[in-house]
């Protein structure tokens, strides 16, 4: 299990990205006392740190350059002053990534699990496709939109990471159809439309109404 330590002043934020990240499966711990942050750095030895910049007593790039000194775990800034000089900043004392607030939650799940493949060379579970606050989880088959995590069948994962991988561009039912039962073999058309229903149905209960357009005489696609 990977740990995540916050390093966020707003507790209210801290507890809604822990709540978040629990979900995933992270070990998470935010810090309450800002005076001695290097020192529950040392003895909770996280994987990631998310740092936001404004914090009590010494802001975040004066932590940034202490953790520094001792690791090189990631660290991903996440801050509402979002401009190009508090950015550059950030990644000149030694983060690794930024995101400005506020953010959407996938978006946030999504630069953690990529921070961490690339750092750890993982290729397990946090192994995912993102597209417009969207996350499709490659290994457990599910969705995640809205903090709400949406259970999919094997087709119906096959015709979303197909779509998703594809975004902007239309799939033909054809290329779906091959995708889901791995045959030349005839297929019955209906069953890819039932198929598809059905995960329309999943996606709009879900708050993602006309998230998979079709395209008349085409296929389908994803924006």
């Amino acid at each position: 299990m990977y740990r995540i330590l916050i390093v966020e002043d707003d507790m209210t934020i801290a507890k809604t990205i822990k709540e978040a990240l629990g979900k995933w499966d992270y070990e998470v711990m935010y810090v309450t006392d800002f005076r001695n942050i290097t020192e529950q750095v040392i003895k909770f030895d996280p994987h990631l740190i998310l740092l936001d910049v404004m914090l009590p007593f010494y802001n975040g790039y004066h932590w940034c350059n202490e953790i520094r000194k001792f690791t090189k775990v990631p660290i991903l800034f996440i801050s509402s002053a979002g401009d190009n000089m508090n950015i550059v900043m950030a990644i000149n004392m030694g983060g690794d990534d930024f995101l400005v607030k506020p953010f959407d939650l996938n978006v946030l799940t999504a630069k953690i699990g990529a921070l961490i493949r690339r750092t750890y060379s993982f290729q397990g579970k946090l192994n995912v496709i993102e597209l417009n606050g969207v996350v499709l989880n490659l290994n457990d088959s599910t969705l995640m939109h809205d903090n709400k995590k949406i259970e999919l069948t094997k087709n119906e994962f096959k015709i979303m990471q197909l779509l998703m991988e594809s975004a902007g561009k239309v799939v033909s039912r054809e290329d779906i159809m091959q995708r889901l039962w791995e045959s030349d073999e005839f297929i019955d058309d209906n069953t890819l439309t039932v198929n598809v229903t059905r995960l329309r149905k999943k996606l709009s209960e879900s708050g993602l109404e006309q998230y998979i357009i079709t395209k008349k005489g085409m296929g389908y696609m994803v924006e």
